[in-house]
């Protein structure tokens, strides 16, 4: 068998010692996991924002908010869910407020603060629900791309103290009987920062992504309060 083959990965992973194979293990077991976390969130976070689009553009238009609300609900009713994160806030305040509107039309009077202030309480809640989903799975990339290194460099230090302890046994050390031991341990820190860098600038970019959407669901909740507060008077 020449050197070339004695260092190829396979070999190299193959003949680590028990210890190393399994921290290997973990962290490739940890970077399909991260894999798949980034894929499903980036599909989620560009569907939220074509359908926050959409909805936008729907509001805007200057049609009846009864219609868009009676639409948010016909959705829901087919899917269990409305159509997008921000028409499900938008059917909660409708809603609330539609609710609130009919209890104080059978008593004769109106309390506008009320009626608004539960419209608001209910977007928020359903704001909430929403941020939740999004962010979902956030803090597993976190992890991984902040503790994969040092798993890694767990494994590297492990092997490399199997190496020299090899040594010990040896009369003459050499580089040709040091370098597989050493290449085997460093495989392991690969592997984990291989693990780590895609967690890392996913979850940067997904979180700036997020906030993003944040903002404009609040402003959502702030513009359509406004627009509440103005039909009751």
């Amino acid at each position: 068998m020449t050197v070339t083959q004695d260092l190829s990965f396979l070999s190299l992973i193959t003949n680590a010692s028990m210890l190393v194979q399994l921290v290997m293990a973990l962290l490739l077991l940890v970077s399909i996991m991260s894999w798949t976390y980034i894929f499903r969130k980036m599909f989620a976070i560009r569907s939220a924002r074509l359908q926050t689009e959409e909805f936008e553009r729907a509001f805007w238009s200057g049609g009846n908010l009864n219609t868009l609300y009676e639409a948010a609900s016909t959705n829901r009713g087919r899917s269990g869910r409305a159509g997008g994160a921000l028409e499900r806030i938008f059917e909660s305040g409708m809603g609330e407020f539609n609710k609130a509107k009919a209890i104080f039309a059978g008593k004769g009077n109106v309390d506008q603060g009320s009626m608004i202030d539960g419209a608001r309480r209910a977007m928020r809640a359903a704001y909430q629900r929403e941020m939740d989903a999004l962010e979902s799975h956030l803090a597993f990339l976190a992890s991984v791309g902040s503790v994969s290194p040092y798993v890694g460099l767990f494994g590297t230090v492990w092997g490399i103290m199997n190496a020299f302890r090899g040594l010990a046994n040896v009369q003459q050390a050499t580089l040709a009987a040091v370098a597989p031991g050493i290449a085997e341990a460093l495989i392991a820190t690969a592997i984990g920062l291989f693990a780590a860098i895609p967690a890392v600038v996913a979850y940067n970019r997904y979180s700036h992504d997020i906030d993003r959407l944040a903002i404009r669901f609040e402003s959502f909740i702030e513009e359509f309060s406004n627009i509440l507060q103005r039909q009751v008077r």
